[in-house]
């Protein structure tokens, strides 16, 4: 996970190395809007700069396209909460809820099916959590080898928490709780 800016934030999947590229400077946009015009990028006008960058490589010769697709996650006053993904073509789409990377099939017909717009924070973790198990190549998800951040208002201020080993591990049992009583029924 990285922190882009105060209200946006972004997962990668793909070559990290790229990813490293684009990070820098979609944080450069980020900075340069915020000095511009005093403030904070909208968050689709960022994503929209990310992905302008990533498409001119795929457009010239002699240039290797990004091999990396993001999901951004960020905030602004103009829609509010935003979730945008991102291919290594450099096209891009909102989304109320997906997933990228290796499996991502089977996550987003998870999400398809299970997905609830009034899902409180505690249920949309609990939704991911179930995503990752079903999607990981590993035989169960650990908090060593996963990581949840939430983003939240507090108080009119925007909050980018991810949630320490603890925390995690207890939403890791209440799925693997969850999977094993829908088993009995």
């Amino acid at each position: 996970m990285y922190k882009l800016d105060d209200h946006v934030v972004t997962v990668v999947a793909g070559l990290t190395a790229d990813a490293n590229i684009l990070i820098n400077n979609a944080r450069l946009q980020s900075q340069r809007y915020l000095y511009t015009y005093q403030e904070p990028m909208p968050v689709e006008q960022l994503v929209q700069r990310v992905c302008n960058y990533k498409q001119a490589y795929t457009q010239y010769g002699g240039l290797r396209p990004f091999g990396v697709a993001f999901l951004f996650a960020g905030w602004d006053e103009h829609h509010n909460y935003q979730l945008y993904m991102s291919d290594p073509s450099g096209n891009y789409s909102g989304w109320k809820a997906t997933c990228i990377g290796q499996n991502n099939q089977a996550g987003k017909g998870l999400l398809k099916n299970e997905y609830e717009e009034t899902a409180t924070v505690s249920d949309a973790l609990k939704l991911a959590a179930k995503v990752l198990q079903k999607t990981m190549d590993a035989t169960s998800a650990t908090a060593e080898k996963v990581e949840f951040m939430v983003l939240t208002k507090e108080g009119g201020k925007l909050v980018q928490r991810i949630l320490p080993e603890s925390e995690t591990t207890a939403v890791l049992a209440a799925v693997a709780a969850d999977a094993s009583n829908e088993g009995d029924v």
